[in-house]
């Protein structure tokens, strides 16, 4: 028998707080269950709480921890400690807060988030309930990401964000780690305000450079909030902005180019010379690396970040709200990049080495004589740019219909910033290098270089411009999307959510490049280039994070990139194109996806003693998939020499494939309430995450070499399955004071379709084989026998010489013997040629599991507090170091764990926050090399500091990264450094102003 019953206060509390400063949407999912069971004396109490305000840490962590009380199904969230304040200063470092959150950093800053360790192609970001689009760049390539890039979002504006880790039949489609729900500010939720910020920002980062690199040692960062309502409440007009200019820096050092594994791709200590001179040699069956190069860079960036919200809302009636919203931010990133590196040749003169059987160089020699120096200079370009303009209306049609109307059109694009490009490389060197050696024993790789015989330092006449790269890779995505929402409460209080939406996401992903290989020089060399372009450094200053910067060679020129790229121009005669930006792209790839859902959910309360809530939905989510490709278009085929064909190319053109697939996904929330106190989960749904760009591209392309049996090629499928995660959860809560409490929660993802790739073999019936051809024919029918060793020599001679001059032969000389050489090229009426085209697939299917601790507790009225949570991480797909084929892994899992103690009484509030990530894989491939990159374990401790003056005055001190944290990646040793990272602390001094 189902009864109503009043629901505690707390919840009320939870539920005004969600209302006032949550999307209503979302909002109402959160409070779902209280809805249902308050009694018309708990309606009246809530009420009393609308003017609630959350204040303070104290008061975040309080709202934080009813939203995860009251949540259907497993929920954690932030809560901003007052308008304008949100805990940090970075969005992902906020949520890095969150059990089961982990973020990426990008240049010393969060960027992007894994949830339960499903990477941040698998999360799906919300902007007050709506799907929003993503964009990124790569620096060589097209980007194949659909991870949102946190970094473009400044939090000032931010009220709330939730985070959903188990899937319902409400939330759209997309995120199998999480949906993340970014909540902002609503004019007649938040009533009458107005606040303005100002920070003073000290990077220490930005002075650890050169001083024709350093920025400016302040800068600002200004934010404002203004929200008023007219016309007794009925309408309201919000506007929010924030504008921050930062200057900073981070070095890095490493085998940036990537590692050799041998045997697969190198093996010199097979000859007589690197196997005599190798200490500890890896044995017979060892697997072992060596380094393309040793690289160490110098960063100097300049970040603007702008961002601004417009909302106008208008209350028709008691019953009718809607909402008017657009949503902008760009993030412009300019940044100035000096190297130095050697280059290696697998010449391996002496080394020696870790134990196997995955073995790595403890030191590694290579003899040298005069070889380049190399010096690149770089200048990066790019903005990030995000709009997004909503509409919604809400109608309570009658005290048990509400219905809900969201309409959204938004897009997301990266670019180049620049007339050169979004990427720009001039390489320089001087041609005087040694005998050079690495030792990788240290976190930081020590390079050492022989100079000539009389020479103590590298000379700036011997400088010269060599080889030179400018890029240019865009993105852009969009999302239009229309959802209709309604709720109908029966009599009893059950509930049944219903919705329909139509999703359409468009995106495009593009690169194209400008390349001279002139690595030896070109032109006069180092004569053509005056001495004074070339400023001496030494790149052991700029490495102090590390203990054994000092001892490694460091001397290196830094260069104004502008004046060395006019005098390359002039050394070439005044051709400026190897210098500019490529016009147009060679790689286009579009894809349209379009999606239809429908959704219900049923919603219960049984009981009444220990309520048990019950709800269980069910999606169907249909999705069309259109994709082109700008590829090169095959035209021909030639029979260029015996075991040799070459593919014949016309104009690049689009090709179009298509697919579909469609799914039904239930969900199921169980939460029992033990007692008033204790609350125990049960969760069972399932998800989808769809493919990259890449594996869904609709060109295939054609290889430009091919054999006698036939050619190779590859291609998307845009039929791809997309990730399907059965997803179950157990949560254990105690809720046993004011905001505070210890949960337990473990989790299991059953994930199928993992994709891995497969060759499959087709017929093109646009380019005919000479093999098997008339004159094929005609040359075994006169003698040429399939079973002689000379076979195909002889069929080439015979059509030689009996059709020299016909369709398709072209005889073009004699070689050493006599005999005509030349081409043959596939007729019609020849056989199709045979391709082994290499495609994506949904191959594998495994699981990750794993649990999530959590203690929050505050120390009565002492104003002190402490929250704490572990998450442990568990998978099967792992990386094998020692098999050197491709694989496909589960990118991004490890544990991680964060400690938060604070102080909030009186005008104080002091926050130190301790963050920390277990060793990871972040990426199954270093530069064109299938190899693991690691990400080694890391921590970070930042402080918060604020004092209230007034009511209308508060000052603040931050502190980021106040240790000096390194971070380092490596490959399948330890030992194999990729990149060691250093950026430094920053500093922040500011006051924030209500009016």
């Amino acid at each position: 028998m189902k009864h109503r019953h009043a629901a505690p206060r707390k919840r009320l509390l939870a539920t005004a707080l969600l209302f006032a400063l949550g999307s209503p949407a979302m909002a109402q999912d959160a409070a779902q269950a209280n809805q249902s069971s308050a009694s018309q004396a708990g309606d009246k109490e809530a009420k009393d709480l609308d003017t609630v305000v959350v204040k303070g840490i104290r008061g975040s962590m309080q709202s934080s921890m009813n939203l995860k009380r009251d949540a259907q199904g497993v929920v954690d969230g932030i809560v901003a400690e007052d308008i304008g304040k949100f805990p940090d200063t970075n969005l992902a470092e906020s949520l890095q807060r969150i059990t089961g959150v982990s973020i990426d950093r990008s240049m010393g800053e969060g960027s992007k988030v894994t949830v339960r360790g499903v990477g941040p192609d698998f999360n799906l970001v919300l902007l007050n309930g709506r799907q929003m689009p993503a964009s990124s760049i790569e620096a060589t390539n097209a980007s194949n990401s659909r991870a949102f890039d946190f970094a473009n979002l400044a939090s000032e504006a931010i009220s709330g964000v939730e985070v959903y880790k188990t899937s319902r039949a409400a939330t759209p489609t997309g995120g199998i780690g999480a949906t993340i729900n970014i909540k902002t500010t609503r004019p007649l939720e938040s009533g009458p305000l107005a606040n303005f910020g100002v920070k003073a920002v000290h990077d220490t980062s930005a002075g650890n450079l050169p001083g024709s690199l350093k920025g400016s040692s302040w800068t600002g960062e200004y934010s404002g909030i203004f929200s008023r309502t007219f016309a007794d409440g009925r309408f309201g007009f919000a506007l929010t902005g924030s504008y921050q200019d930062r200057d900073f820096g981070y070095n890095e050092a490493g085998v940036a180019g990537g590692w050799y594994a041998c045997p697969k791709w190198c093996g010199p200590l097979s000859q007589p010379g690197p196997a005599a001179n190798a200490t500890n040699p890896p044995g017979a069956g060892d697997v072992y690396s060596l380094p393309q190069n040793m690289m160490y860079a110098l960063n100097s960036v300049n970040r603007k970040r702008t961002n601004a919200q417009a909302t106008l809302q208008f209350k028709a009636t008691d019953n009718i709200t809607a909402t008017l919203d657009y949503t902008y931010s760009e993030n412009r990133i300019q940044q100035r990049r000096h190297e130095l590196s050697t280059w290696f040749n697998q010449l391996a003169t002496a080394t020696s080495w870790t134990d196997g059987p995955v073995a790595a160089p403890i030191t590694y020699t290579e003899a040298a004589n005069g070889a380049d120096l190399a010096m690149a200079g770089a200048m990066f370009a790019t903005k990030n740019e995000n709009k997004s303009l909503g509409f919604n209306v809400e109608w309570a049609a009658s005290d048990a219909l509400s219905l809900e109307f969201n309409y959204h059109s938004s897009s997301a694009e990266s670019g180049a910033d620049s007339p050169y490009g979004s990427n720009n490389v001039i390489g320089t060197a001087a041609f005087v290098r040694g005998n050079t050696s690495v030792d990788f024993s240290g976190d930081l790789p020590i390079l050492g270089v022989e100079l000539p015989a009389g020479m103590t330092e590298v000379p700036a006449s011997a400088m010269m411009v060599t080889g030179s790269s400018f890029r240019n890779s865009y993105m852009k995505s969009n999302v239009d999307q229309g959802q209709v929402r309604g709720q109908f409460v029966f009599q009893n209080y059950s509930k049944l959510d219903f919705g329909v939406a139509h999703t359409r996401v468009k995106n495009r992903t593009a690169y194209n490049f400008v390349q001279r290989d002139d690595w030896g020089g070109f032109g006069g060399g180092a004569a053509d280039y005056a001495d004074d372009l070339w400023i001496p450094d030494d790149m052991s200053r700029y490495f102090g994070s590390f203990s054994n910067s000092n001892s490694l060679f460091g001397q290196f020129f830094v260069f104004d990139f502008d004046k060395v790229r006019d005098a390359a121009i002039a050394a070439r005669g005044g051709d400026a194109t190897p210098y500019l930006a490529p016009v147009g792209f060679t790689t286009d790839r579009r894809a349209t996806e379009t999606s239809q859902s429908a959704y219900a959910q049923w919603s219960n309360v049984w009981g009444e003693k220990m309520p048990l809530h019950t709800a269980f939905g069910l999606r169907y989510e249909k999705t069309d998939v259109v994709s082109r490709a700008l590829v090169p278009i095959a035209t021909g085929l030639l029979w260029t020499g015996n075991n040799e064909f070459s593919v014949q190319y016309g104009a690049p053109d689009f090709t179009e494939l298509k697919g579909s697939y469609k799914y039904w996904l239930p969900s199921i929330d169980l939460a029992l309430e033990v007692s008033d106190q204790v609350m125990l989960r049960a969760s069972y749904g399932e998800s989808i995450g769809r493919p990259q760009w890449n594996y869904i591209q609709g060109g295939q392309t054609i290889d430009s070499f091919a054999a006698y049996e036939g050619g190779t090629g590859n291609q998307g499928d845009p039929g791809l399955k997309p990730l399907e995660a059965r997803n179950f959860d157990l949560s254990l809560e105690w809720y046993y004071g004011e905001a505070s409490y210890v949960s337990v929660g473990w989790f299991r993802k059953n994930i199928d379709n993992y994709i891995g790739t497969s060759s499959i073999e087709l017929s093109h019936p646009d380019l005919h084989t000479p093999v098997g051809g008339a004159y094929f024919d005609e040359a075994v029918a006169n003698g040429c026998d399939p079973a002689g060793t000379d076979f195909r020599a002889c069929v080439r001679q015979y059509i030689f010489t009996n059709h020299a001059g016909d369709p398709g032969v072209t005889v073009t000389g004699l070689d050493q013997s006599g005999n005509p050489t030349g081409t043959i090229a596939g007729q019609p009426g020849d056989p199709s040629a045979v391709f082994r085209i290499t495609v994506p697939v949904n191959k594998d299917s495994n699981m990750l599991r794993g649990w999530e601790l959590n203690v929050q507790h505050m120390f009565g009225d002492s104003g002190f507090g402490m929250s704490a949570n572990y998450t442990i991480v568990k998978s099967d797909l792992t990386y094998d170091n020692y098999n050197l084929e491709e694989q496909f892994p589960l990118v991004g899992l490890s544990d991680s764990a964060n400690l938060v103690g604070f102080y909030d009484k009186g005008p104080w509030q002091i926050r130190a926050a301790y963050n920390w990530r277990d060793e990871f894989l972040t990426s199954t491939w270093d530069s064109w090399r299938p190899n693991p990159i690691y990400v080694d374990a890391y921590g970070q401790l930042d402080l918060n500091v604020s004092y209230q003056v007034n009511e209308n005055l508060t000052l603040m001190a931050e502190a980021i990264n106040l240790t000096d944290a390194t971070m380092r990646t490596h490959g399948r040793n330890d030992l194999q450094t990729f990149l060691a990272t250093q950026t430094g602390p920053r500093y922040m001094l500011g006051l924030r102003y209500k009016f």
